[in-house]
């Protein structure tokens, strides 16, 4: 896991090494102070060498002034490495989720998905800058410091370093408590998100139930789930800390009692004392950077374990050559297709359908029949138990993803608009769009006269997924962006269940005359919508029930005969 962690420093290889060097620099800095304090103690004040003195407070300002530097350029570009880390790992991972099918959205949350790819990478980017640093100083400071120690007195250090072993053994138990507490913690702050995005996003249906105690209450709820979360981690934090320097405080009391002992048996001179007191708190100071390098990298890892996960959830696949037509007419045919979106539970059992190029193909029947599952097969938004479907008499799962899904366009009941401007929606079906062809796709859509009412017409801020916009108008967005898409085959899910009678009767038209030379398939409620339709096929949990023209379905005095006896005209 560390090895994979290490592939995200190459691009700021230049910038880490650097970041090295400076840390290198400022621990000798660091090792040499007591040195020449021990030397200005033993020598030149009691001998009253002056000038000495004087030169040697000259190179302690001196180093101390190189110290500023080469800490500003840990500080900052230290924190660009990590930065620049954590940008390239948001792009990954961001680039991963657009390619994972349906089904993982299906069975995660939002919010906690966006908890992973800010709050995880965020500890991410301070492991990333301070944890190889905070590493290789301590060993710096440790392996300098017990050399100069040892230098100084053999005997005092040897006792020094035999309370290590505490420390390790009592960090090492405590690491392993910590390391569950946080990442306990983590997934609630997860739960934390996904509840709130939700809870953000239905605000205006929870506002029209006066629901506010029930959101306050579930929010509660899973507040003090993270809440009691971050208890443990704390305690573990705590016991953690509290612990480790309680050792080392005593370890410094150590160094006095033995270091006056000592002294007073003339085993050590006063100035070699008070370096050594200074080493110590050196030696202290590396040891306190480990713990809390401990404690960020339970932070840090944690989350690059859930960035991981992500990353290791398997991306939607072409096949090893895939196809792309140059030109696709809209044949469409399902054989034999089958379909279970959980293993037991089949939605689709043994359905063939012929669509031919330019036709148009509704189906209908009760809710749960498998209607709008049929749409998200041909895109291959989600793949076949069983079967096959062909597009021009090619295997759908032989043609390439990119290649398929700029052949269909989709028109759905809950049209989902981005946050950001008329103009910027409408383009989404054409990377490029000129704004020639924006207007032109809106005025196919019979939308260009209300956008040109609006304050800053196509440059018009239309709220977060559209909500300045009515029902109609905002399915008139998403028209036009299918007819700027103009592919082939088109797929109308429910696209005007939603509207009421007058809305639907515009937007019909704005349908028809997106249909036309296309392949087309309906998914409808209203079966005033389909009259017209070359084909209809209903749907049941059996699989197909009936299949024929308006007039012959009425004519069979079938299910679709009972169904068009109660739907409104």
């Amino acid at each position: 896991m560390l090895k994979k962690f290490a592939h995200y420093y190459k691009p700021f290889k230049a910038l880490f090494i650097g970041d090295m060097i400076c840390a290198l620099l400022i621990s000798l800095c660091d090792l040499y102070y007591p040195m020449i304090t021990r030397e200005m103690i033993n020598n030149y004040i009691p001998n009253g060498l002056v000038n000495k003195l004087v030169i040697a407070g000259v190179i302690m300002l001196v180093l101390y002034i190189i110290k500023v530097l080469l800490n500003y350029f840990v500080e900052y570009y230290g924190h660009i490495v990590g930065v620049g880390i954590q940008s390239n790992m948001r792009k990954e991972i961001f680039s991963h989720m657009q390619k994972l099918p349906f089904s993982f959205f299906d069975n995660n949350k939002t919010g906690a998905l966006m908890s992973r790819v800010v709050n995880d990478l965020m500890e991410i980017s301070e492991l990333a800058h301070h944890g190889p640093e905070d590493l290789f100083l301590s060993l710096i400071m440790l392996i300098g410091s017990f050399i100069m120690l040892s230098t100084i007195n053999i005997k005092l250090t040897i006792i020094i370093f035999a309370f290590l072993p505490f420390l390790i053994i009592f960090t090492g138990r405590k690491r392993i408590k910590m390391s569950d507490a946080f990442k306990k913690s983590r997934e609630e702050i997860s739960k934390v998100n996904a509840n709130l995005e939700n809870s953000l996003s239905g605000i205006r249906v929870a506002k029209s139930f006066v629901n506010y105690d029930y959101e306050m209450q579930k929010f509660e709820e899973n507040d003090q789930n993270f809440v009691n979360a971050r208890k443990r981690s704390y305690k573990a934090m705590a016991e953690f800390h509290s612990g480790n320097n309680f050792i080392i405080d005593f370890m410094n009391v150590v160094v006095i009692v033995a270091g006056g002992i000592f002294l007073s048996k003339e085993q050590i001179v006063f100035g070699d004392l008070v370096a050594y007191l200074l080493y110590v708190n050196m030696f202290m100071g590396p040891i306190r950077r480990l713990i809390f390098f401990v404690e960020q990298y339970q932070d840090g890892i944690s989350g690059y374990k859930r960035f991981l996960e992500i990353m290791d959830e398997k991306p939607e696949k072409d096949c090893v050559n895939p196809i792309s037509p140059e030109k696709i007419t809209g044949d469409i045919e399902f054989k034999n297709v089958s379909f279970s979106y959980e293993e037991g539970r089949e939605v689709l059992h043994n359905i063939n359908v012929r669509v031919p190029h330019g036709k148009t193909v509704a189906f209908v029947g009760s809710s749960g029949g498998g209607k709008t599952t049929i749409c998200h097969l041909l895109p291959r938004f989600y793949d076949i138990s069983e079967g096959e479907i062909t597009l021009d008499g090619i295997n759908i799962n032989d043609i390439s993803l990119e290649a398929l899904r700029k052949n269909i366009g989709i028109v759905q009941q809950d049209v989902f608009l981005f946050t950001g401007s008329v103009f910027e929606n409408i383009a989404y079906g054409k990377t490029g769009a000129t704004k020639e062809e924006v207007v032109n796709a809106a005025k196919l859509a019979k939308i260009h006269e209300f956008i040109e009412t609006l304050p800053d017409k196509y440059d018009t801020y239309i709220g977060e997924r559209g909500i300045k916009l009515s029902g109609g108008q905002k399915q008139r967005i998403a028209i036009a962006r299918v007819f700027l898409k103009n592919p082939p085959v088109l797929i109308l899910d429910e696209a005007t269940s939603a509207l009421d009678n007058t809305t639907e009767m515009y937007i019909q038209q704005s349908l028809a005359e997106l249909s036309k030379g296309r392949t087309t398939i309906v998914i409808a409620h209203r079966l005033s919508t389909i009259k017209d339709a070359d084909n209809i096929i209903v749907l049941g949990k059996e699989g197909i029930l009936e299949e024929g023209t308006h007039k012959q379905l009425l004519a069979n005095k079938g299910v679709y005969a009972q169904m068009s006896a109660g739907a409104p005209e």
